[in-house]
């Protein structure tokens, strides 16, 4: 039973599902690839398929400003930026986050499109964000703008069907390529494009199965949070299925230290990807669930000629993010002849 939303379409679906020869034969898998980092608008990503829904629900309220916060070289504020943008909106990206010294990655395509980023130093206040959007709302509707706030990663009830569409692009996909047992991997951060592909993939009867890598500490509030969004988004899609906890994978062991911090497994993995099969993964997301699934072959997890469909979110302008760089130019600087 699929599901109905109204979106305004921004980007070119469905996104291409690829098969990766020279990585499946060298990792002993049959490694698929959704590449969702190819959504078109604002140099794509997944955040794209939530903002069709968003975007459509603003204009809806008459909204002239889209407002959404993230840390500081944020994916889906850049992508917010790009949405709002296309549609003739201003935009402003509310970071609780250090200004990382200097415009760059999104930083720079934000301001490139048009979009103000407002930093604020972390203080340890409990609060301090929803103060600060509190208080540019106030600021921005005093000057006459219509507000339109959305959560970090685009993910509540609204932004769900993005995820859950597809979801059912993979089922059929999957099925065309008689896949449709392989496993979906998805890195997963503020759990929206998880629990889209859970309740997508649930809800349609789909075989394919779905594990997500955390990429920051997924402690038990987050496990509560699924729980509660899958209740929610059921209530307010009506959807047949229901979902015990125990059916929520996400593998929790490959966060490695924290969010979007640098770590040589991730680089390796990044350089794997590219050397292989020369697509580009991010420091933050892909690159980190990339490598958390490398983990998860060398460990067994993942056994030999098991069909894996790797869910590519996008996220690469982030290699160029300044405490990313710096450790990209150390590793690579051998491969550079200047004469």
């Amino acid at each position: 039973m699929k599901i109905t939303a109204d979106k305004i379409e921004l980007i070119h679906l469905p996104t291409p599902l690829e098969y990766l020869p020279t990585l499946s034969g060298e990792l002993g898998i049959e490694l698929y690839i959704k590449r969702d980092d190819l959504t078109s608008l604002a140099m794509g990503g997944n955040k794209m398929r939530k903002l069709e829904y968003l975007a459509a629900d603003a204009v809806k309220q008459g909204a002239t400003m889209l407002l959404t916060v993230g840390g500081a070289q944020t994916n889906h504020g850049r992508q917010t930026a790009g949405a709002a943008a296309k549609l003739g909106m201003k935009c402003v990206i509310a970071c609780v986050d250090n200004y990382p010294g200097e415009i760059s990655a999104n930083v720079l395509l934000d301001r490139i499109m048009g979009a103000e980023v407002v930093f604020q130093a972390p203080n340890g206040q409990p609060g301090q964000q929803d103060k600060l959007v509190r208080e540019l709302i106030e600021k921005y509707e005093s000057q006459g703008e219509k507000v339109y706030y959305i959560p970090v990663g685009g993910s509540n009830d609204i932004g769900m069907p993005g995820y859950y569409e597809c979801a059912c692009e993979l089922k059929e996909q999957a099925e065309e390529l008689g896949i449709g047992d392989a496993t979906v991997i998805a890195a997963t951060g503020s759990i929206g494009t998880y629990m889209g592909l859970f309740c997508g993939l649930k809800n349609e009867g789909s075989t394919l199965k779905l594990t997500g890598i955390a990429i920051s500490p997924f402690d038990a509030s987050k496990q509560d949070r699924l729980t509660e969004y899958f209740a929610s988004v059921k209530k307010t899609y009506g959807l047949d299925c229901d979902a015990d906890p125990s059916e929520f994978h996400i593998e929790t062991d490959y966060v490695r230290g924290g969010y979007n911090l640098p770590n040589e497994d991730v680089r390796r993995a990044i350089y794997l990807m590219a050397r292989k099969e020369a697509i580009i993964l991010d420091p933050c997301y892909t690159g980190k669930a990339f490598a958390g699934l490398l983990d998860m072959i060398r460990e067994g997890k993942v056994k030999q000629g098991e069909k894996i469909i790797f869910l590519h979110t996008g996220g690469h302008p982030g290699i160029n993010t300044p405490h990313h760089r710096v450790e990209f130019e150390r590793e690579l600087m051998d491969g550079i002849t200047i004469l």
